[in-house]
């Protein structure tokens, strides 16, 4: 679908810029209420960020008894709680906070390592949160959840894209359109139930990817003169449908907002530091594996316990960190999370 026929640059053209930034803005809404509607969600995964807002307040609208899952990690700050809690009660949707315990997390990364076959701290620590959120949607007898996923990549929303100058923040965008991947997918798949991601819904995956001007993703917002947004146009396009903190909350990790940014002090305060310099000396001489902190010790053990080192084959690209193959265009190890490779 091409909304304008010449594209970005006949667009430009033929409208003032604010003209196309409106008309823009209004098809991308439309295209999003589409896929959420086309979606059947009975469920989200709500961490009151700016994207799984949308999702909710699109998906209310449709589904009034539409149940909320919001995973924080108990006893340590979740800034997630605050805001998921602030758009349920906006949208009248009943949520479920899961408080998740140190014990919590610790049975379930078994679970996390096997299904994404890696030792990734950032990975790991995102994904447990996901995990136990699905976990609580499936033994409530929900089947269908939705998430946030795939906002930030297609919109520029993360800071390391759109604090870049133009040219090299597309070059990002780009290469983030090619090799993006969502653990709620195969963590879901994992529990016999299915994570919804409207976001990567065909056509509103086009659109983003060729239709909208970068002016439009990246701009400063009148709201916080000289503070750089990315996924301007996201903003604004639900502006009307969300609270003021949530449309211009600034992107965290899930890590973050759940409370789940812990866990790396948390493994380190276990082991000493002449135990993990004996460990991490031992993995690298029997499996050629360079371990980087006693959190990702941790997890590695766990990996090593499940499929054993890492396999390689040595025709093929390797992770200098680990030896796992890598894909020819991956700039980083989604076994071990080695950056760059």
């Amino acid at each position: 679908m091409r909304l304008y026929p010449g594209g970005p640059s006949h667009m430009h053209s033929s409208l003032s810029q604010e003209e196309g930034f409106e008309r823009c803005a209004a098809a991308l809404r439309r295209l999003i209420v589409e896929a959420v509607y086309a979606s059947h969600g009975d469920s989200i995964l709500l961490s009151g960020g700016l994207d799984t807002s949308i999702i909710a307040a699109v998906a209310s609208t449709f589904n009034p008894i539409l149940r909320a899952f919001t995973v924080i990690l108990k006893d340590y700050p979740a800034p997630d709680l605050l805001y998921s809690k602030m758009i349920s009660q906006k949208l009248g949707m009943k949520q479920e906070v899961i408080e998740a315990s140190l014990d919590d997390v610790e049975e379930s990364l078994s679970d996390v390592i096997r299904v994404l076959r890696s030792f990734d701290p950032m990975e790991i620590r995102n994904s447990v949160a996901i995990y136990l959120g699905l976990m609580k949607a499936k033994s409530d007898g929900f089947s269908r959840v939705l998430t946030g996923d795939a906002a930030d990549e297609l919109f520029a929303g993360y800071s390391f894209v759109n604090s870049l100058a133009k040219e090299e923040a597309l070059a990002k965008l780009h290469h983030l359109w090619e090799v993006m991947h969502f653990s709620s997918i195969s963590l879901a798949s994992s529990l016999g139930i299915e994570a919804l991601l409207p976001f990567l819904d065909r056509r509103v995956k086009e659109f983003a990817t060729s239709e909208i001007p970068f002016e439009f993703l990246v701009r400063n917002s009148k709201e916080g003169a000289g503070v750089v947004f990315g996924k301007f146009i996201l903003r604004k396009a639900f502006e009307e449908m969300l609270p003021p903190d949530i449309v211009w909350r600034k992107k965290t990790p899930i890590e973050f907002g759940s409370g789940t940014t812990i866990l790396p002090q948390i493994y380190s305060n276990k082991i000493g530091a002449s135990e993990f310099d004996d460990k991490k000396r031992m993995y690298l001489e029997k499996d050629q594996v360079r371990i980087r902190d006693k959190e990702q010790l941790h997890y590695y053990e766990i990996y090593r316990r499940i499929f054993g080192p890492p396999f390689f084959d040595s025709t093929r690209r390797t992770c200098p960190a680990c030896h796992s193959n890598a894909a020819d265009s991956a700039n980083f190890c989604t076994t071990c999370g080695e950056y760059p490779i």
